[in-house]
């Protein structure tokens, strides 16, 4: 290792890059960086961010590129620098930790150690001048360095006993397995509810995030037949998403949230993982409604994602940075999303007029003097009109202006969830775009992120970084699973179980649970479950929803036992809490309620349009739908190889490990479907 320097250059992850010309002496997270802070006697100062975050670029450019402030930091402290998306397991034990001290959480996120990395104190952004009461950044480091000169032993004993809550708390362990209980999700559901915006739906206040998994409780418990309150807070939400200002209007795609309480002003990066939800929430949408708006949200979503996300080989990038230069070359936020009226005018002529009021645009704007194009306001959905030749051409122009930043590793756990969600609209709409793009990345992941047989969390440039994460292997399964409902093609479900006996061997705790880190991780001061959810689904619900899934498909007892066993470990640990894991809650609801429906024929035989339109109608969150052309290739242990329609099309509902007889009607399959 070398002992001085930046030493960010070789790194992986974009944004240590954008950090690789600071004058701090950053180090990546490492085995080698702890050993440097306990040689030299230094704290260590961790500073965890992600490339498209505005406040990590602000505190970058206000102290971490200015000479003083790092000769500071060089002097005080060992230096590290973590990019939160490539290491999620370092974020989310220190995240907890700073909850833990009593701080708001949020990036970039600043937090002191102990030569060990054992937290004694820490926060968010810290301003380079002192302002509002609050002590500029140089401050901060002289008084943590001082008390850590006059207090080490009673910071380290305090530091000792947060990381052994923080263990007992994330790793916990030896609790007794829980029986699911079948109301779970309406009884989530039902207090979600409670607190939806009932105008504009999401949930009451600002910011306005997508609470992707939220919103999933609330689905569940409304279809097939729940409470028309929840159907109704789903799809209000879902239809502001698509009018509001945080879904871009032009491009197509959605933002990470809304700064208002009105879904008009977004935070304007973009995420994979949120426009991997969303594109199910939309396809669940179309199949419950019939609403065109759904169905347009989706095509123009996978445009944006094959348009603007995805690489050469296959795999989709991570972000967009919200930030962009001006017309003065200034970097700043949304400048590549929003327009002025009179440019509005001259692109368009006489179609200006009727775009305008559609989409709110005035001389005085929205927003700071420009506009956020938005329908979610009285006249935005009043002439039906969808003005795609006019958002086109504002898509021509905008390719002209200099783009926001990618972020363009690729992560298996995020890659997972668009695999998953473009399987799905593949199967629910018939698209073969969304297949291909499925595949494609699917074959990416599981060839280029593979290192000596071993699946991998990141990938930029040829190179990878870091072992798989157990939400890496639930989220690659469950895309897996998906793909092979979407296709029948047995090479899925292989791999479906190679990656479910790799997660079993690198983070299976021998009681039918996992951790998050594998067990052969040596610089994590805990193994993480990983039972909390985020805008990400934790790692413990990837894992259940992935091991139900794989279950529900093949229709093994080894693995519907595996599937029980991680579900109850994980209800034994999170019941009272379950609250705080709504993605968690969304898993076991799955594992409590889930079935199969296959559909077998070709797009040629008559009533195979109709079936699946009939399948469609009826939207079931946790039952598998497959399309079949036949059984004849499907492997022989699995209970679908033994279906011989007598003709096509030809439907099989299986619940509770048992098959309903073959169904050849329609209206019989409706019946049943309603049963």
């Amino acid at each position: 290792m070398r002992d001085t320097g930046n030493q960010l250059d070789q790194a992986l992850s974009p944004y240590l890059q954008q950090h690789r010309d600071n004058p701090v002496h950053w180090r990546e997270w490492s085995e080698a960086a702890l050993d440097e802070a306990k040689a030299t006697g230094k704290p260590v100062l961790l500073s965890v961010g992600y490339a498209a975050c505005h406040w990590c670029h602000v505190m970058a450019h206000e102290s971490f590129e200015d000479p003083q402030t790092a000769a500071l930091m060089n002097r005080l402290f060992v230096n590290i620098k973590v990019d939160r998306e490539e290491r999620p397991d370092i974020d989310h034990i220190y995240m907890t930790a700073l909850h833990a001290m009593g701080e708001h959480g949020g990036w970039p996120m600043t937090m002191f150690l102990t030569p060990e990395g054992k937290p004694f104190w820490g926060g968010t952004y810290f301003p380079k001048q002192a302002m509002h009461g609050r002590p500029s950044f140089s401050q901060v480091l002289e008084a943590v360095a001082k008390a850590w000169e006059d207090k080490q032993t009673s910071l380290s004993a305090s530091a000792a006993d947060l990381s052994a809550r923080l263990d007992a708390f994330l790793s916990a362990g030896g609790t007794a397995p829980g029986a699911v209980p079948p109301d779970l999700v309406a009884r989530a559901a039902e207090k979600i509810t409670g607190i939806i915006d009932r105008e504009l739906g999401g949930i009451k206040g600002a910011p306005k995030f997508p609470n992707a998994a939220y919103m999933e409780v609330i689905a569940r418990g409304a279809f097939p037949a729940g409470p028309a309150e929840q159907r109704e807070a789903f799809l209000l939400t879902l239809r502001s998403l698509c009018n509001g200002g945080i879904y871009d209007h032009v491009g197509g795609g959605l933002h990470r949230y809304s700064t208002d309480d009105r879904w008009l002003v977004p935070h304007f990066e973009k995420m994979l993982y949120d426009n991997a939800q969303f594109l199910r929430h939309l396809v669940w949408g179309w199949r419950a409604t019939g609403d065109a708006l759904f169905e347009r949200r989706i095509a123009e979503t996978i445009g944006w994602l094959s348009r603007e996300m995805r690489l050469p080989d296959g795999g989709f990038a991570a972000s967009l940075d919200a930030d962009s230069p001006d017309e003065s070359g200034h970097a700043e936020e949304g400048a590549y999303y929003v327009w002025r009226s009179q440019e509005i005018d001259a692109l368009l002529g006489i179609d200006a007029t009727q775009f305008a009021r559609a989409f709110d645009v005035s001389p005085a704007g929205n927003w700071e003097g420009s506009t956020i194009l938005h329908r979610l306001h009285p006249h935005g959905e009043g002439d039906g009109a969808t003005y795609d030749e006019e958002r086109a051409k504002l898509l021509e122009i905008r390719e002209r202006r200099a783009p926001p930043g990618r972020d363009d590793k690729v992560l298996a756990d995020w890659n997972g969830l668009l695999i998953r969600a473009l399987a799905e609209v593949a199967v629910a709409l018939e698209d073969e775009t969304a297949l291909r793009l499925a595949k494609d990345a699917f074959r990416f992941v599981t060839t280029a992120m593979v290192q000596d047989g071993r699946l991998r969390h990141a990938w930029r440039d040829g190179k990878t970084a870091g072992n798989a994460l157990s939400s890496d292997y639930g989220a690659m399964i469950a895309a897996a699973v998906a793909l092979f409902a979407a296709t029948g093609e047995p090479a899925h479900l292989e791999q479906a179980h190679r990656l479910a006996e790799a997660l079993e061997r690198w983070h299976g705790d021998g009681q039918g649970g996992h951790y998050l880190t594998a067990s052969d991780a040596r610089d994590v001061i805990l193994r993480p479950r990983g039972d909390q959810d985020d805008a990400v689904p934790g790692g413990t619900a990837l894992v259940v929803e992935a091991l139900t899934m794989l279950a529900q498909i093949s229709g093994d007892p080894a693995g519907t036992e595996r599937a029980r066993t991680a579900a109850e470990a994980a209800f034994g640990r999170r019941h009272d809490a379950i609250g705080a894991s709504p993605a968690l809650t969304c898993a076991l609801d799955r594992f409590v309620h889930g079935s199969e429906l296959a559909i077998v024929g070709y797009r040629s035989n008559p009533g195979m349009g109709e079936m699946g339109a009939a399948a469609n109608a009826r939207l079931d969150l946790s039952r598998i739908d497959l399309r079949l052309r036949d059984t004849g290739g499907l492997p022989e242990e699995l209970p679908l190889a033994a279906f011989r329609p007598e003709r096509y099309p030809a439907a099989l509902l299986c619940r509770d490990q048992a098959c309903r007889p073959p169904i050849y009607e329609i209206d019989e399959l409706r019946a049943t479907l309603l049963e």
